[in-house]
């Protein structure tokens, strides 16, 4: 996986440079690179380097969060002259390339997009395969797919940021610290879950603390919190970083984002052309985002919109709700937010949270389908699978979504 940055371009794995001179005109200088991992998540690279560096992570900034199981390249910037101690830095599976100092840090959510290669192995060639194959991606290409926020989104092997996201927007901290530290997922390894049961069953912290393992510091901070602070559950949330809480928050968001796209094709209603009460935002001319034009369908434009859309020139949205959302800007989303809420059990009152507040989640939208750009597919026999095939797929998407959701597409 490769960021793709404000001006376009596609940062490369191998591609490097130095330019490790001061820019003049700023109180705060940064350090910024490009990130290469593998197979680890950005949090986890970051804790990784902010340790080996003796900083705090607070110190340090990225535009987006990459996927764990894959090798990704992405811009990271620190606050400070590290261009020396990151060309002596030795970490496992990560690498530091095109070491800089600069006058700004990466903001989060400045990049563009990402563009990935994916290659998908062990298919059976039946016949057609490859019509059935080119088909498919002739109507991924043109009519996009759903933009759900995928399940890296809540967390891989403990899918449960969302919930103890909910949990802190509704100020219930000792159930947030339960689901974070104590609950146990079947998809987690067998003498984790033993671990996080001994957290629920006992009362002896001290003892639990110090079995804990040390590569889950988050969760030990929290556990060592209690310790110094009995009872202090919302405490136990000061001692995580603050870009943990953000996305714990967000997920909760996204949480309702993807229930609003799935009611809606429980009820029967199109993903793929507008109707009465939808939301249409005008796309970005040089970049194809979704901007703050919006309209309402159901009305004098409708012929319009529609046009739009079929040019790729305007999206369906849907609301990522916040602390300064009106509902009433999203008829039919609003209908089926109603529906979701009494579903969930969900208190509105929630939506104003001092958090959301903490993070300025405004609120805003986001487009309901996503289409990918620059796809190419290859499909050759696979070299590991005798007789079998192996599709080489490349393209890029906006950022915030999520291949693996073009992927489930590909695969049903």
């Amino acid at each position: 996986m490769k960021e793709i940055i404000k001006n376009g371009k596609i940062l490369e794995i191998k591609e490097d440079y130095n330019n490790p001179s001061w820019s003049d005109g700023s109180k705060d200088k940064y350090t910024t690179f490009n990130l290469i991992k593998i197979n680890k998540d950005t949090f986890e690279a970051m804790k990784e380097i902010s340790q080996a560096l003796k900083i705090s992570q607070n110190l340090m900034y990225y535009s987006g969060l990459k996927d764990r199981r894959s090798i990704s390249v992405q811009k990271i910037s620190i606050r400070g002259n590290y261009v020396k101690e990151l060309k002596e830095l030795n970490i496992r599976d990560l690498f530091f390339r095109c070491i800089g100092l600069t006058k700004k840090p990466i903001k989060l959510g400045a990049n563009r997009g990402n563009n990935f290669t994916i290659v998908i192995r062990n298919i059976e060639d039946k016949k057609n395969l490859k019509k059935n194959i080119d088909d498919l991606i002739e109507f991924l290409g043109k009519k996009g797919f759903p933009n759900y926020f995928g399940l890296q989104r809540f967390g891989t092997y403990r899918p449960n940021s969302h919930i103890v996201g909910r949990y802190l927007l509704e100020g219930n901290f000792e159930k947030a610290f339960d689901e974070f530290v104590s609950e146990k997922y079947s998809s987690e390894d067998p003498q984790l879950q033993s671990i996080r049961s001994d957290v629920k069953n006992s009362n002896d912290l001290e003892r639990i603390y110090k079995n804990f393992p040390n590569n889950l510091s988050y969760e030990k901070s929290m556990i060592k919190h209690l310790i110094d602070f009995p009872g202090d559950f919302k405490g136990c949330f000061e001692a995580i970083p603050s870009d943990l809480k953000n996305l714990l928050i967000s997920s909760f968001q996204s949480y309702i984002f993807n229930k609003m796209i799935s009611l809606r094709v429980k009820m029967g209603i199109p993903l793929l052309k507008p109707v009465k009460g939808d939301t249409i935002s005008i796309l970005d001319d040089d970049n194809g985002s979704i901007t703050q034009i919006k309209y309402i369908f159901g009305g004098l434009y409708d012929q319009y919109l529609k046009e739009a859309i079929k040019l790729n020139r305007a999206a369906i949205v849907i609301p990522l709700i916040g602390y300064k959302t009106n509902l009433d800007d999203f008829p039919l989303m609003k209908t089926l937010f109603k529906e979701i809420n009494k579903q969930e059990h969900i208190n509105k009152d929630i939506f104003m949270s001092d958090f959301l507040y903490e993070f300025d989640f405004k609120g805003s939208f986001r487009a309901m389908i996503i289409k990918p750009t620059g796809l190419e597919v290859e499909l050759i026999d696979d070299d590991v699978f005798p007789n079998k095939k192996k599709l080489r797929l490349e393209f890029s998407l906006q950022k915030g979504s999520y291949a693996t959701m073009l992927l489930r597409e590909l695969m049903k």
